[in-house]
């Protein structure tokens, strides 16, 4: 699949990304591409977490939600964290301080 935005990942999220079971890793990489495709797809985080996007979907009955930079000036989506939604955001804050 050829996609528009390069993409690419801190080591933190290709940690977590690499635990996850086979199901998950190839769902993920879906989300990815489509990420890729059209960056836009995720919400818009504001305040502490400004500048990041998240992006919600279902795996399993479970809520997986994967946030992301976009980079606009090298056309390249920066994904930064996955997981579930407990502490997520709390997770992801200081992560990024």
């Amino acid at each position: 699949m050829d996609c528009q935005y390069k993409q690419s990942a801190y080591p933190k999220y290709n940690r977590i990304k690499k635990k996850f079971p086979l199901l998950l890793r190839k769902k993920l990489n879906d989300i990815e591409d489509s990420i890729a495709n059209n960056p836009l797809i995720g919400e818009e985080k504001k305040i502490d977490i400004k500048g990041i996007r998240v992006h919600k979907f279902r795996l399993l009955d479970q809520q997986i939600l994967i946030a992301y930079q976009v980079n606009e000036d090298k056309k390249e989506v920066i994904f930064v964290a996955v997981g579930g939604h407990e502490n997520f955001y709390r997770d992801l804050k200081n992560y990024l301080k």
